[in-house]
């Protein structure tokens, strides 16, 4: 992993385990990715108060008392973030160290969440996107759930569906080649993936085009995703990087 990719995580500060026995509290937290100008960017808000202050964290918060996980992470994300146009939402890790937060033994269950492009979800003004590749200072282990969840994404990509919750609902295969290469940090041909996912039966044509550039030629046919929810569709499969990159 790259310096860019590691971002700049800061050292736990005066995390101290809780003692035997004692309850653990538990939060949820979200790692919500959306390209944006062809680089995979994710959501992340300023703290205002200790532990970490002025630093970057994943939204998210403590889990209430009659919440399940998954409704706890969409209150948080619509309270604290307003982001409602997720496409795509699922659990991805939970964390135990004892020592991961500073005031005690607190559990952290992370999700990975997906905005498709072109949407731009209303934000604070102590939130905003950030391109996954080059994190600002961190605090607590968030910066390692982003990584985690660029894992997942990545993996993901190779083996179902999922590219649709980072496109629009229409798209010509330049446009999805773009949304790939962002996601997986390597340039993906349009000719091979428009083959690769015709022939896994993700994506078809719509019937409609868009006209083509200043350059001329035949306008740019119009896809979609067969469906919009998660299907596996080569469960053996992966999206390799090109020979040499």
């Amino acid at each position: 992993m790259s310096g860019a990719e590691t971002g700049r995580q800061a050292a736990p500060a005066a995390a101290r385990p809780a003692p035997d026995g004692a309850s653990a509290g538990h939060e949820v937290l979200a790692v919500v990715f959306q390209i944006r100008g062809d680089r995979l960017c994710v959501l992340l808000w300023r703290r205002a108060r200790p532990p970490y202050e002025e630093h970057w964290a994943l939204p998210g918060g403590r889990l209430g008392g009659a919440e399940g996980l998954d409704g706890s992470i969409r209150r948080q994300l619509a309270q604290k973030v307003d982001v409602r146009d997720l496409a795509h939402l699922e659990q991805l890790e939970t964390r135990g160290d004892p020592c991961r937060h500073p005031r005690g033994r607190i559990l952290a269950t992370a999700y990975l969440g997906l905005v498709p492009a072109g949407i731009d979800p209303v934000v604070p003004e102590d939130t905003g996107w950030h391109p996954a590749v080059d994190l600002p200072d961190m605090g607590f282990d968030h910066a390692d759930i982003v990584h985690s969840g660029r894992r997942r994404l990545r993996a993901k990509l190779s083996y179902t569906n999922i590219g649709f919750a980072l496109a629009p609902p229409e798209f010509t295969v330049s446009q999805l080649s773009r949304y790939y290469s962002a996601a997986l940090g390597h340039d993906v041909a349009a000719t091979n993936l428009r083959r690769v996912l015709l022939r896994r039966g993700q994506i078809e044509e719509t019937g409609g085009s868009v006209a083509s550039g200043r350059s001329g030629g035949r306008p740019a046919a119009l896809f979609r995703f067969r469906t919009r929810r998660l299907e596996i569709t080569d469960a053996f499969a992966v999206l390799r990087p090109p020979a040499g990159s």
